[in-house]
């Protein structure tokens, strides 16, 4: 961690100047975009892509050396790519990453198994699952498409936290796509969380992104209804007692929802933006991108040897940079937001502050109204910038939808699922 705050420095000159050249730091890799979920805030399972093999994964992944120290799997359902523990392995042999975070829908029963594999292979990286949840009970396999999710989500947690007894490097949490289906009972989330047993309860909010094919959809909710959701979120972490590392990760996670609620306020960039220095994402087939909102091309490894350097020190990435430098758009991308605070010199400052206890507590010790069950807010109107062809209901999840032209089918696609998902050896 000292060799990351170390090149923060570094990271703000090559920002401002081009020089030194460096690689990112945080870093997404997405080996497919398939998908045992059918959420209603993202269509990323009905793509198909000509994914990387693993022999391809290990030659990009040599080729960036030990430069990112927070690596983020990523999918579709990554549990389920049936590579997922030999990627991690190569990630972390090439690279020693300090962090590697894999989200998951905790579906297949196999996760369990896999995420052992990964843990004890990786030693001497924090391993942080993260398990999806968007409702308690009827509500989570509504947003999520999947009959039965919720009971498979409490047996999954159920056996990864028991798992953590044994792995020291594995930490367990919670997520949640704050969205306009979800928004309105954030407090029965908050409340479940808090007597789950994770390690962490984090939050992100649901956005228009290229890479899950959602710009245009009604997905995002009203500035003022996340931002009354989230205030109670805030309040509630502030009254827990936090020790250690937990202390800071905690301060950067209210200073994430308070970035949040004032992008959604100006449609603007509230601190620089680092994407595309700093952060990247490499998708299924070979393409490198700065973030997976704008989902720029910046080049294909497969036409550059492999070389992930060829790309992040080319010519056309200097296009993208300049447009994100000139703040040509703005998000609020989680992955890149922890990023970007982290070389924002106001959020470090408010940070330090708080791990350090200076400033008192103020009417930051307000206790939450969480009760469980509640439902404090109406389900809001969707108020965000869409196309109007865009402006129709969203199906519900059980009936079936038209795919996109050369996908399956959602049924199709889930048959096909169950036959390909093999466990590893």
């Amino acid at each position: 961690m000292v060799d990351v705050l170390t090149r923060l420095p570094l990271f703000k000159l090559y920002r401002m100047t081009g020089w030194p050249q460096m690689l990112p730091l945080n870093l997404t890799l997405s080996p497919s975009p398939k998908c045992n979920s059918r959420c209603l805030t993202c269509n990323i399972w009905m793509k198909r892509e000509n994914e990387l093999t693993i022999e391809e994964w290990d030659k990009v992944l040599a080729s960036l050396g030990q430069a990112p120290y927070w690596f983020t799997i990523s999918g579709g359902e990554p549990l389920m790519y049936p590579h997922v523990v030999e990627l991690a392995e190569l990630a972390y042999k090439h690279c020693k990453p300090g962090i590697i975070n894999i989200p998951t829908n905790a579906i297949l029963p196999i996760i369990p198994e896999r995420v052992e594999k990964i843990a004890k292979a990786c030693p001497e990286s924090q391993l942080i699952i993260n398990l999806s949840l968007d409702g308690v009970g009827a509500k989570h396999d509504y947003i999520r498409g999947i009959p039965g999710n919720f009971e498979k989500f409490e047996e999954r947690l159920g056996q990864l936290l028991e798992l953590k007894k044994s792995l020291p490097n594995l930490a367990v949490g919670i997520h949640s796509v704050v969205s306009v289906f979800s928004v309105g009972h954030l407090d029965e989330l908050i409340a479940y969380a808090d007597k789950s047993g994770a390690d962490q309860f984090i939050t992100e909010i649901a956005e228009p992104r290229v890479e899950l094919d959602t710009v245009g959809l009604p997905i995002t909710p009203e500035p003022a209804d996340y931002a009354a959701a989230i205030d109670r979120l805030i309040a509630y972490v502030q009254t827990k007692q936090f020790k250690g590392i937990s202390r800071i990760t905690e301060a950067f996670r209210e200073e994430y929802y308070k970035l949040v609620k004032r992008i959604l306020e100006v449609q603007d960039q509230v601190i620089d933006c680092y994407a595309g220095w700093v952060s990247a994402q490499i998708y299924a087939d070979g393409t490198v991108w700065p973030c997976c909102v704008r989902a720029d091309r910046l080049g294909n490894l497969r036409d550059h040897n492999y070389d992930f350097r060829e790309i992040w020190f080319g010519e056309k990435i200097k296009e993208v940079r300049r447009s994100i430098a000139a703040k040509e758009c703005h998000c609020p991308l989680a992955n890149a937001s922890y990023t970007n605070m982290l070389h924002d010199v106001p959020t470090l400052a408010r940070v330090g502050k708080k791990v350090l206890g200076i400033g008192g507590k103020g009417k930051s010790a307000e206790k939450p109204r969480v009760p469980a069950g509640a439902h404090l807010m109406q389900r809001p109107e969707t108020l965000v910038q869409i196309r109007p062809e865009a402006l129709k209901p969203l199906p519900h999840p059980s009936k079936p939808t038209a795919a996109l032209p050369g996908t399956p089918t959602r049924q199709a696609a889930l048959e096909e699922e169950e036959v390909r998902i093999a466990p590893q050896g």
